[in-house]
């Protein structure tokens, strides 16, 4: 069963007191300075190493308080109080989903195991980072390049969040949901369990959320720096 704890796990390296690291990723970054993962049933939350004791510690007090969630699109009860702790500023925000336990055929999609094939179309790859964490990639190929990807952005031993980018001037014609469909297949067949999310301003992600048939089970928050 997928709980706010284990999509806090998955996104997060923590500490021995459940304090942020930094994103589980293989070029990891500060990660926020607090995120809230919250359900109907559950809240879970992490506060960035760098936030000072006392900080966190009325944060904590705060966040055990938090009632179930009714409207995942509402912010926290004391999202006001968060900002004002941590000094930070609204950061991510936006549905936990997971994936039907049946997915339709995706269509043809390829897996993508040499970073120099992503070239054309997503920079910023580096050497050795599929193999490091980002692996499976699956990727719709036009003209003898990908254009369209699924990956994992975030991985643990058990799960798996997905990153999916498609490159300008090939939206809109559905390789989002393909590409998608392929990579939790994939991850699936290794043995992970698949997640999605996508702020609740990215109306493109939400439209593939949608047309995939996930499931919305929980609410990120966060604050950043």
């Amino acid at each position: 069963m997928i709980t706010p704890e284990v999509e806090l796990k998955t996104g997060f390296v923590l500490d021995d007191r459940g304090r942020i690291v930094s994103t589980r990723e293989p070029r990891s970054s500060h990660g926020p300075l607090l995120t809230i993962i919250r359900s109907s049933t559950e809240t879970a939350w992490a506060v960035h190493k760098d936030v000072p004791e006392e900080q966190a510690e009325q944060i904590a007090v705060l966040a055990r308080q938090e009632p179930a969630v009714r409207e995942l699109r509402a912010a926290p009860v004391y999202a006001a109080e968060y900002l004002a702790l941590t000094k930070g500023r609204p950061g991510f925000a936006g549905p936990a989903l997971t994936f039907p336990e049946t997915l339709a055929p995706a269509g043809e999609v390829v897996a993508v195991e040499d970073e120099r094939w992503l070239e054309r179309h997503f920079g910023g790859w580096q050497l050795g980072e599929i193999s490091a964490g980002r692996a499976p990639v699956l990727a719709v190929i036009e003209n003898g390049v990908p254009v369209s990807i699924c990956f994992c952005a975030r991985r643990s031993d058990a799960t798996a969040a997905a990153g999916l980018e498609t490159a300008e001037g090939f939206r809109g014609r559905g390789f989002g949901p393909r590409v998608t469909a392929a990579w939790a297949m994939a991850v699936r067949a290794v043995g992970r369990v698949p997640l999605y999310s996508a702020a609740w301003s990215n109306a493109a992600s939400l439209a593939v959320a949608r047309k995939l048939g996930l499931t919305a089970h929980a609410s990120f928050w966060s604050t950043s720096e």
